[in-house]
């Protein structure tokens, strides 16, 4: 076989049998495989994946209308490697339809017909700006904070950078740490390690699990978490394999939190409680009526922030906001231990003057924060006076806001 074409018409009735639907094909002896979708994007919007007889290879969302896999390299998102012979499958993700049917055409070609993939852009220079840990905050002994962003999108999936450029980027911002969370796919794992040595900045492996029903990050080397199984089970297998869940995004327009989780789930799933989205009314109060929900009868979550970083054109560059994570040391492993044992801050941005609020110890303590007021879960305010200010905590979680109740910082 040199290609095989299938026409297909997908309206509303398929989406509702089929929210994600294979179109099957044969590999039999193949050294490369390119696949291309073709519709009316203005009629619809239709994500495009693949597995192959064996495992996942990959996600382009609606990013692309297609990809390429040889053994040695693929296009972003999805994964080089062997191409076993049997039964593959392009995966389409029904996302936006009409409701009368339209045409959809899935092109395979094989070796020769098979498309080479694309270069990569040229890697940018290292930055030389300083790191954000260098501002020496308050930590427990032991410890330092750390400045990351735990949310960012490369080429991998949607986003407009390559993980060289994004990196940069994030180091370029004083960025200790980022979590690179491509959607649906693990392809950009295995290229970290030598972006992070490129840039001296700890890249730490995650996706975004990303479904009509909500997005939740999945943080750690724990392997391709199947997005069209229960929340329950992306729960048990982050868990399992030494990962941390947290839900995205929880209140945003239509991709907010529907999922049901147990309460054991709940109890070892973070909530990215402070997104990108926030910063277009930081007075905004609905995260705070999830976090209330979310956490009544149980401790307090974990809380993260993460920018959702896409592309630059968005004028939210990474940081933005910044999660300070208190850790022994600056790896993916010491991240991750100190972000699952809930040594969290947030903040708007990461820059020196900042306002920052810092458990130490059985201390609250307010740094560069003269002026705004502490407020607890129980709403009870406080003015900060001075530059570094401690406090007893109340109830938690704690966060700064300014007089006019923008949002500043926020502490468990």
């Amino acid at each position: 076989m040199t290609h095989q074409v299938e026409r297909l018409l997908l309206g509303i009735e398929e989406q509702i049998a089929h929210r994600y639907l294979e179109v099957p094909f044969d590999v039999s002896g193949a050294h490369a495989i390119e696949v291309r979708v073709s519709y009316d994007r203005h009629a619809a919007s239709i994500e495009v994946g693949c597995r192959d007889p064996q495992r996942w290879r990959g996600w382009s969302g609606t990013a692309r209308d297609g990809f390429v896999i040889r053994p040695t390299r693929a296009t972003p998102g999805y994964e080089p490697g062997a191409l076993p012979d049997g039964g593959w499958a392009v995966v389409l993700g029904l996302h936006s339809v009409t409701a009368d049917p339209i045409p959809v055409t899935v092109t395979v070609l094989v070796d020769d017909e098979a498309a080479d993939v694309a270069p990569e852009p040229a890697a940018p220079p290292a930055p030389t700006n300083p790191r954000a840990s260098e501002r020496g905050l308050p930590a427990p002994a032991g410890l330092t904070w750390y400045a990351g962003d735990l949310h960012a999108h490369s080429t991998h999936s949607d986003g407009s950078l390559s993980l060289h450029e994004l990196t940069a980027a994030a180091a370029t911002r004083g960025m200790d740490f980022l979590a690179v969370t491509d959607h649906n796919t693990v392809s950009h794992h295995a290229h970290l390690p030598e972006v992070a040595a490129r840039y001296d900045t700890c890249l730490l492996p995650g996706q975004e699990i990303t479904t009509d029903a909500g997005h939740a990050n999945a943080f750690g080397d724990v392997g391709w978490i199947d997005f069209r199984a229960p929340a329950e089970q992306w729960s048990r297998q982050a868990s399992a394999r030494g990962g941390l869940l947290s839900v995205n995004h929880p209140v945003q327009e239509d991709c907010a939190w529907l999922h049901e989780l147990s309460d054991d789930a709940r109890a070892r799933t973070a909530v990215e409680v402070w997104h990108i989205s926030w910063f277009l009314n930081l007075a905004a109060s609905a995260p705070w009526a999830f976090l209330r929900e979310w956490s009544r009868g149980r401790d307090v979550p974990v809380l993260l922030g993460g920018s959702d970083f896409h592309t630059p054109e968005a004028g939210f560059p990474p940081g933005t906001p910044t999660t300070w994570v208190a850790a022994e040391e600056r790896t993916p492993e010491a991240i991750l231990e100190a972000v699952a044992a809930g040594r969290t801050s947030i903040a708007r941005f990461p820059g020196p003057g900042e306002p920052v609020l810092l458990r130490a110890g059985g201390d609250l303590i307010a740094v560069d924060a003269d002026g705004t007021v502490l407020v607890d879960a129980e709403g009870r305010r406080r003015l900060v006076r001075g530059e570094r200010t401690v406090f007893r905590p109340g109830t938690g979680p704690h966060y700064l806001e300014a007089v006019d109740r923008t949002l500043l910082a926020i502490s468990p």
